[in-house]
């Protein structure tokens, strides 16, 4: 007789929607990016996507909204 498996272990994961990107980087901005990423013990694609979500967020803040101000 074959043992059941739960029900959780047969459903997929859902994952947030993604976009891969190529992007390229003068060498001594990859270099520092890569410092930061090995200071923080975490991937190079994270400190990427933590500086580029920061990024827009400041930059949000910063462009007047219409009708307002």
């Amino acid at each position: 007789m074959k043992e059941k498996r739960s029900q959780g272990s047969r459903q997929k994961v859902q994952k947030k929607a993604a976009v891969r990107a190529s992007i390229t980087f003068p060498l001594a901005l990859y270099s520092n990016l890569e410092e930061i990423a090995q200071e923080k013990k975490v991937s190079l694609a994270w400190v990427v996507r933590d500086a580029s979500e920061r990024y827009v967020a400041e930059r949000s803040a910063e462009v007047p909204r219409p009708g307002k101000g």
